[in-house]
């Protein structure tokens, strides 16, 4: 028995050494290799996300500067639309003012037509008729003419531009007539020649009351 415990163990020896072999390759040698091939995978998918997570982040940063300066654009358009609609109710009163001028301007030419018009028809009709009779009744009393409308107008007119230059109101004369505003007006630039002749028609009516004793003698 003791015999054959060697040749057992010899014959077994070779064949554990020509395994120990392939199983020492097959051992941690191929782990290392995998982990390895994975430590590489890990470090290429690594960067490969680090890439990718910049390019997330710079386009978040850039999402949120578009989406600030897009609030910014909504802020200043409703500014603007504010400021629109400010102007077109200003446009709108303003054309609402100018259709109320346009028409007041209307009228008031309109009525200054009107009354142009019945001056003319007073003064060539029934002004004119009465004016004949009571020059004639005048002459036939030995009194001088009534002074013509004009004439009554042009010292109106003096009258008016005296009692401004002594200090009067000048609303005191436009409530008086409303005829006599408009001849007023217009002789502003006169002035100092519509009063001179004023003056002088204003001794006129000093032989009025000359004519009136006349009357009274006459009379009796």
């Amino acid at each position: 028995m003791s015999s054959a415990a060697p040749s057992g163990s010899g014959a077994t020896g070779p064949g554990t050494n020509g395994s120990n072999g392939p199983l020492v390759a097959q051992g941690d040698w191929t782990k290392d290799l995998v982990h390895l091939a994975k430590q590489a995978e890990l470090k290429k998918h690594a960067l490969a996300l680090q890439l990718h997570t910049a390019h997330i982040l710079s386009a978040h940063a850039s999402l949120e500067q578009k989406s600030k300066a897009i609030q910014d654009i909504k802020e200043q358009k409703n500014k603007l639309e504010s400021e629109r609609a400010r102007l077109l109710k200003c446009l709108q009163d303003i054309n609402a003012d100018r259709d109320s001028a346009d028409l007041a301007e209307s009228t008031l030419n309109k009525e200054c037509t009107d009354l142009r018009t019945k001056i003319t028809q007073l003064s060539d009709g029934e002004y004119a008729l009465a004016k004949n009779d009571v020059d004639r009744l005048r002459a036939d009393l030995g009194q001088a003419p009534l002074p013509s409308l004009q004439q009554t107008l042009e010292e109106r007119t003096a009258q008016y531009l005296t009692e401004r230059r002594l200090g009067g109101n000048e609303d005191a004369y436009y409530s008086g007539g409303g005829g006599g505003g408009g001849d007023g007006a217009g002789t502003k630039r006169g002035a100092p020649s519509d009063a001179g002749f004023g003056e002088g028609l204003a001794k006129r009516p000093r032989g009025r009351p000359k004519g009136s004793k006349n009357k009274k003698v006459t009379s009796t």
